[in-house]
């Protein structure tokens, strides 16, 4: 089941404007030589001023300019134990190998109903989720690769799956043979990165910290998906964890898959979902049991960051990382989505 928790609190104390930036950056789809989960198990336990720090965020608008908002958090009981984990498991090379467990949804009546309809394009090549009426949960590494943000996040659009198609018969009549989705574009109106991604406790770009949220110039009228704490891998059934997007290898397919987390840290669920680059920026739900009900409830409870390479004892090793949605890390979002902490007490 779904336990409430009490949240603590994200509160912004000071926002200053900054420079406007290039937009040079090129996309990124790979990160090479992060911290992952051995360097992790190093790292010092952050202190309130360095959360305070990683969880202040920059904003920047559709017409180029950019803000940088302090916060200050309330509430938060640290936990001395640092970035533990639960299970060793061996490294294996993976993005798809042997069979591939990867589903193409097809059928319409699948691909525009929810859960699936809650998956969106991101233009600068990445997937994402609809967590709000406005808003888009992303990776931050789709928009700014830790130094800039990347070429096209200035005019910045979200693709939504739409269901009837229009403009030319023969496009159209082809999109239905191939079950492809169409698109219907919408313009970002301001995106949220959190400061923690542009350089993270580690002293560079941190994948704790690969998350971003994207406000929209219109509301969607769709269903869309909403926001969980992540459970420790033992409290989920089978450790199973299930996401959608668009890989690049399939184009203009919406994929879906589930596998089994093989291991955690603090703030990231290391993972062999087969996945290729596209797929990026989605949002990782499970389904757990309401409260006192008999209602299975799907919730996002972590963003897919992708395939990273890591240096393990000089060596370059591989993984599929996603980023976990922590209390902090809820309460954040819930800020951004909300301008108020009164509706993110509880997650």
């Amino acid at each position: 089941t779904w336990h409430l928790k009490k949240i603590p609190q994200i509160v912004s104390e000071r926002t200053f404007s900054l420079d406007s930036p290039k937009f040079e950056a090129k996309t990124k789809l790979e990160l090479n030589s992060v911290c992952g989960i051995e360097c992790q198990r190093k790292l010092p336990v952050p202190s309130l001023s360095d959360l305070k720090d990683l969880l202040s965020y920059e904003t920047i608008f559709e017409n180029g300019t950019r803000t940088l908002t302090e916060v200050n958090v309330l509430g938060l009981a640290l936990d001395p134990a640092g970035n533990t984990t639960t299970r060793k498991s061996s490294r294996k090379k993976r993005q798809i190998y042997g069979t591939d467990s990867r589903f193409s949804i097809y059928d319409k009546r699948f691909m525009t109903n929810f859960p699936f309809n809650t998956a969106v394009k991101i233009s600068t090549g990445c997937s994402g989720i609809l967590i709000s009426p406005k808003h888009v949960l992303t990776a931050a590494h789709c928009l700014h690769n830790g130094k800039d943000y990347v070429k096209g996040s200035k005019r910045l659009r979200v693709g939504l799956m739409k269901t009837k198609s229009r403009g030319d018969g023969r496009k159209r009549k082809a999109a239905k043979r191939n079950g492809m989705p169409s698109f219907q574009w919408t313009r970002v109106k301001s995106t949220h990165i959190p400061k923690g991604w542009f350089k993270g406790v580690s002293g560079d770009i941190a994948l704790d910290y690969d998350y971003a949220v994207l406000e929209l110039k219109r509301p969607h009228k769709r269903k869309y998906m909403e926001l969980g704490i992540s459970p420790a891998i033992k409290m989920m059934p089978g450790s199973m964890i299930h996401f959608s997007g668009f890989d690049n290898d399939r184009s203009g397919q919406l994929v879906y898959r589930f596998c089994s987390i093989s291991d955690e840290s603090n703030d990231l669920f290391y993972q062999y979902c087969d996945a290729e680059p596209g797929s990026t920026g989605s949002g990782v739900y499970l389904r757990l049991k309401e409260p006192n009900k008999k209602k299975w409830k799907r919730k996002i409870i972590a963003v897919f960051s992708g395939h990273q390479w890591v240096d393990v004892n000089g060596e370059q090793q591989d993984y599929n990382v996603a980023v976990r949605i922590t209390p902090l890390k809820y309460a954040q979002i819930c800020f951004w989505i909300h301008g108020n902490d009164e509706n993110c007490t509880r997650g």
